[in-house]
C-alpha cells in the first residue's frame, strides 16, 4: 500500500514512517522544508512537498496514494482555535479527494473531555463543547465522510505520547519545574493522564491503515491513567527539585497557560482496541521512560 502521511517528520509521524516501511508499505511523506524532505529521504520514504495550510498539496498527496494517515497538526497553543480550523480544512480537503474510493483515512484526535468523571472508552463520542471539543468535532466531520465512500477511522492519542524526542506535555512540565524550582501538582495530584510510547502508537497506526473498519475509533493507550503526582515525583527526582502540592486557585499562577492541562483527569481504556487489533504495547511505561531518558541533559 502507498500511504500518504502528514506530519511525517514530526514526533509521532517519524515513528509511523519506518513502521510502515518495515511492514512493506510505501510512504509518501508531507514535507514543508528541505530539512524535512531530507529526513524523509533518509528514512526511505518518497517526498511530497507541501504543508497543512496548502490544501491543494494535501489533495494531490491523497489522490496519489492508497490511503492516508493524518498525523500532522500545528501545536501552537497560543492560537489553538486557528490550529483546529486549519486542521479541519485540511481534513475536509483530503476526504474530498478520497470520496468514493473506499480508501482508508486515519484521523488523529485526542482524549480530553471524552468522559468527565469516568474512564473513557472507544464508544464515547467527542464532546460537543468545552475542553477538547475543537478536535472532537473534526472527528465528527471525518466520520461523516463514511457516507461518501471513505473508510475513515479515528486514532485517539493520550496527553502523553512519550519516547525519544518528546516535546509534548511532559517536557512542558519539566520546563515549568526548571523555571519555578519546584515540581508541582494540583491538590492531591490524583488526576490522571493516560500514556503510550510513540513506537507502540506507531504500530497501532499501521494496524489501523491496514485493518480498521469504517467508523472505528482506536485508543492508543498503554497506561489507562498515570497520576500527575507520580509524574511530578519523577520530575523532582530527575531534576533534584522539591515536589509540592499547590492549591487549585494557585494553578494558574504556577502553570500559566498550561494550568488546564495540568489539572485534567482523563483516564481512558484501550480494551476494545487491544482486542480488535491484537495490539499489545511492549515499550516502557511513562515513568520508566522519564527516569531513563528525560533528564540526561541535566546530569
Amino acid at each position: 500500500m502507498r500511504v500518504f502521511v502528514t506530519g511525517a517528520t514530526g514526533f509521532i509521524g517519524s515513528a509511523v514512517v519506518p513502521e510502515l516501511i518495515s511492514a512493506g508499505h510505501q510512504v509518501l511523506g508531507l514535507a514543508r522544508s528541505d530539512v524535512a524532505a531530507a529526513a524523509l529521504t533518509r528514512a526511505g520514504a518518497e517526498v511530497h512537498r507541501g504543508e497543512l495550510v496548502d490544501t491543494a498539496s494535501l489533495v494531490a498527496g491523497a489522490r496519489a496514494s492508497d490511503g492516508v494517515i493524518h498525523a500532522g497538526f500545528i501545536h501552537d497553543f497560543s492560537k489553538s482555535a486557528d490550529s483546529v480550523a486549519i486542521d479541519r480544512k485540511a481534513v475536509e480537503a483530503m476526504l474530498g479527494a478520497l470520496e468514493g474510493t473506499n480508501k482508508p483515512f486515519v484521523l488523529t484526535s485526542g482524549m480530553a473531555g471524552l468522559a468527565p468523571g469516568r474512564v473513557a472508552t472507544e464508544d464515547d463520542a467527542p464532546p460537543p463543547e468545552g475542553f477538547g471539543a475543537g478536535r472532537g468535532q473534526t472527528e465528527n466531520v471525518a466520520l461523516a465522510a463514511a457516507n461518501r465512500g471513505v473508510r475513515v477511522s479515528v486514532m485517539r492519542l493520550p496527553p502523553s505520547v512519550h519516547g525519544a524526542g518528546d516535546h509534548g506535555f511532559v517536557p512542558i512540565l519539566i520546563d515549568i519545574a526548571r523555571r519555578t524550582g519546584v515540581a508541582a501538582f494540583v491538590g492531591a495530584g490524583a488526576n490522571r493522564w493516560p500514556a503510550v510510547h510513540r513506537l507502540d502508537a506507531a504500530r497501532l497506526y499501521r494496524l489501523a491503515i491496514e485493518k480498521a473498519a469504517l467508523g472505528t475509533r482506536l485508543h492508543a493507550i498503554a497506561e489507562d491513567g498515570v497520576p500527575i503526582k507520580s509524574i511530578a515525583e519523577a520530575i523532582g527526582a530527575g531534576l533534584g527539585l522539591p515536589v509540592k502540592s499547590i492549591a487549585a486557585d494557585e494553578g494558574q499562577k504556577h502553570f500559566d497557560w498550561f494550568a488546564a492541562f495540568a489539572a485534567i483527569d482523563v483516564p481512558s481504556s484501550s480494551a476494545k482496541t487491544r482486542e480488535m487489533f491484537d495490539w499489545k504495547p511492549a515499550q516502557p511505561g511513562l515513568i520508566a521512560d522519564m527516569k531513563e531518558n528525560y533528564f540526561k541533559a541535566s546530569t
